[in-house]
């Protein structure tokens, strides 16, 4: 099984990228996917085409509302945790989706990200690949919930402010030692040619750039009327850029390399 995460700043296309990486692995049958959606606002399943009803802060609800010990008929309240987490569990055609959702009430989501974490570990050994799509800023890096991580893709857009953000998901990785095998930035909605200033500035991010996604209208057109990504043609120019990134990263292979270093 291999893990991949993708990171940045809201609005640079985290969504659109990762679900584009899904869209790859299932076009070139190369595994079984868990999308895990941790951002509170919740698309992913937007850009997948994917129905959702509850997500694990909705179970986070329940589980405060409820009794101490137990769910009542002698249900413990770790078995009907699991039971409920397995009905937010959305299943489709090679990919399953399970969003982390945005908790109700005013307390943080400390008890959302641990089920979170606990969902992933338990779930994992169904899939060949985990795709986790993290909220904007830097929550489930800072709490860990992203972890043990075999690929992270730092996304931002042509902007200084992508960039500074990108460079402290880079530096934050390596002060809390979370463990990441490799690490790539990728810069989205270029027009032409990077700026001179855009590419030095990347340069220092700290993390080799994996690739450039273009300016798309017809990802426009897409997330304007509400299609899916996942249905672009394979002409897209974003779509195959993002291909063009899983090759370069070895993507295809990524699951073999693993398996033969245990």
């Amino acid at each position: 099984m291999a893990t991949i995460a993708v990171a940045g700043k809201g609005g640079v296309g985290k969504t659109t990228f990762a679900a584009l990486l899904i869209k790859y692995i299932c076009d070139n049958h190369l595994g079984v996917v868990l999308a895990i959606d941790a951002d509170p606002s919740s698309n992913l399943n937007l850009a997948l085409g994917m129905p959702l009803e509850d997500t694990v802060g909705d179970v986070r609800e329940e589980m405060l509302a409820t009794v101490k010990g137990n769910m009542g008929g002698g249900i413990a309240k770790q078995d009907y945790l699991d039971l409920r987490i397995n009905e937010a569990l959305v299943e489709g055609k090679g990919v399953d989706l399970l969003a982390m959702g945005r908790p109700e009430g005013p307390g943080c989501y400390c008890a959302a990200n641990t089920m979170l974490r606990r969902c992933v570990d338990q779930l994992s050994g169904s899939y060949d690949f985990i795709m986790i799509d993290n909220e904007a800023g830097l929550e489930h890096l800072s709490r860990r919930t992203t972890q043990d991580v075999d690929l992270l893709f730092v996304v931002s857009d042509l902007s200084l402010r992508g960039l500074t953000a990108a460079q402290r998901v880079v530096d934050l990785i390596k002060e809390l030692k979370t463990r990441v095998g490799r690490v790539y930035l990728v810069l989205n909605r270029a027009s032409g040619e990077l700026p001179p200033a855009i590419k030095e500035t990347a340069e220092r991010v700290g993390a080799p750039l994996a690739g450039v996604l273009p300016e798309d209208h017809l990802v426009a057109e897409y997330d304007a009327e509400g299609r899916p990504l996942v249905g672009l043609p394979a002409e897209s120019a974003t779509y195959k850029a993002v291909a063009a990134i899983a090759e370069a990263v070895g993507l295809r292979d990524l699951r073999s390399v693993l398996s033969g270093r245990h």
